[in-house]
């Protein structure tokens, strides 16, 4: 089973501070370093770590060469993205002494991708593939549609939560991938209890499964005939920056593989947990031979 994601690709600006800034403030950056990443490039890596196969699509502007390098040195197929005259999408970082973070997106290329360019992409591939898109991009609603048209199984990270998402057709979505705002979110609902979120969505979007992440509470898969919890493993945090990505990526290259949702899960607890003690989002994604030694330990 191939995977396209169609998804962002971002250059990370990463501010280390003692802590985040307030409205009026000016406060000194300890460090200040670049990475590779947006939510798309992020989940490739992942997918491509996990030793799925998997193809990227998306745009990127005459500064992204390093982001196709890192998907290339990932292993994913980049063949699929568009070079366009325009900058390539950026994210402004703050990092915390805790390791917590708070994010600002500029679109840049990732806002060129046009319907065009998602039909032609989506002859490459036949049904029973999986699509996997998040909201950083242009078009998603007619992504969602197209590819359930063609008979592909469609996963959805509904990230980041806005207006935008209003326009899709989440009926067509087979998984949904989300943390506990988003579930919230998407659940219409004021209670922040996974157990509603869960119940929730289940009668919202009864054909759908889901993956709910939860933090250190650990995560859940269910839909409306199964359920699997995973317990979070315990680790020191350097930086959660892509620890969701992570999380998604080896997630679906279990899907792919075949693997039942209780292995998934924890493949994907143990990837993310071992992220979290790395620098970076996409620098920080394990290989799965690292993963699967975590889990013999």
């Amino acid at each position: 089973m191939k995977i396209l994601n169609i998804g962002s690709l971002n250059i990370d600006k990463t501010y280390t501070v003692k802590r985040f800034v307030q409205p009026k403030e000016t406060i000194r950056a300890l460090k200040y370093e670049e990475f590779c990443g947006g939510k798309g490039l992020n989940q490739s890596t992942a997918l491509a770590k996990a030793e799925a196969e998997i193809y990227h699509a998306g745009a990127v502007g005459k500064d992204g060469k390093v982001l196709v390098d890192m998907l290339n040195g990932a292993g994913a197929c980049t063949e699929y993205i568009k070079w366009v005259d325009d900058v390539s999408g950026h994210a402004v970082i703050q990092l915390d002494e805790t390791g917590q973070n708070n994010i600002i997106i500029v679109g840049g290329a990732n806002e060129r991708i046009e319907k065009e360019d998602i039909c032609s992409i989506l002859e490459k591939f036949e049904a029973g593939d999986i699509v996997l898109l998040q909201n950083e991009i242009t078009n998603v609603d007619f992504a969602i549609e197209e590819a359930k048209r063609r008979g592909m199984l469609v996963a959805f990270n509904p990230s980041p939560i806005n207006e935008m998402i209003d326009r899709c057709d989440l009926k067509q979505v087979d998984y949904f991938i989300l943390n506990e705002v988003e579930g919230q979110a998407l659940a219409g609902i004021d209670s922040e209890e996974p157990e509603a979120i869960k119940e929730a969505l289940k009668v919202k979007f009864p054909d759908a499964s889901f993956v709910l992440t939860l933090g250190e509470k650990g995560s859940v898969f269910f839909n409306k005939e199964e359920v699997f919890y995973q317990n979070s493993f315990k680790v020191d945090v350097v930086d959660t920056t892509g620890a969701g990505d992570t999380f998604c990526g080896y997630f679906l290259a279990g899907v792919a593989r075949g693997n039942g949702y209780e292995d998934c899960l924890k493949e994907a607890s143990a990837a993310s947990a071992i992220a979290v003690t790395r620098k970076g989002a996409a620098a920080g994604i394990p290989e799965r031979k690292e993963v699967l030694k975590f889990l013999r330990q």
